[in-house]
C-alpha cells in the first residue's frame, strides 16, 4: 500500500493533465526527473509554449491556498528542469514558461476546483 499523500498527489496530477489535454493542451511529459528538478507534467499549450506544469494540491483550505507553498527556490528548480526538458527534449515550441495547477475541493467537497496560474516563474 502507498503513502496516501503520493496517491493524493498523482489523482491530482493526473485531473490536471486530464482538464489541460481537454483546453487543447498536449502533454509531453508526467514527473519528468532530472538533477535540476522535477517537472509534474511538461506540456504545449495551444499557442505552441512549452510549460512546466506544478500540480498542487489540498484538501481543504486549512493549510492555505495551494500557490502559497511555492517560494522562489522551488520556482528556480522548475525553471532549471524545464531549461533542460527544452535542451535536451523538446519539439519546437514558442517560449517557455511555469504554470502552476492548483487542485482544491469545492465548497460542498462533492468536485475538485482546479484553478491555472500561470507564468508564476515571471511573478
Amino acid at each position: 500500500m502507498g503513502d496516501p499523500r503520493h496517491d493524493f498527489g498523482r489523482d491530482a496530477e493526473q485531473l490536471a493533465d486530464r482538464w489541460l489535454t481537454d483546453a487543447g493542451w498536449q502533454v509531453l511529459a508526467r514527473r519528468w526527473r532530472v538533477p535540476e528538478g522535477e517537472l509534474d507534467l511538461v506540456c504545449l499549450d495551444p499557442t505552441g509554449c512549452l510549460v512546466g506544469v506544478e500540480v498542487r494540491a489540498r484538501r481543504s483550505a486549512r493549510a492555505g491556498e495551494p500557490v502559497e507553498s511555492l517560494g522562489p527556490r522551488h520556482v528556480a528548480r522548475l525553471r532549471a528542469a524545464l531549461s533542460r526538458y527544452a535542451r535536451d527534449c523538446s519539439p519546437v515550441h514558442r517560449g517557455i514558461r511555469i504554470d502552476l495547477v492548483s487542485v482544491m475541493p469545492t465548497a460542498a467537497r462533492d468536485a475538485w476546483r482546479l484553478r491555472h496560474l500561470p507564468a508564476v516563474d515571471m511573478q
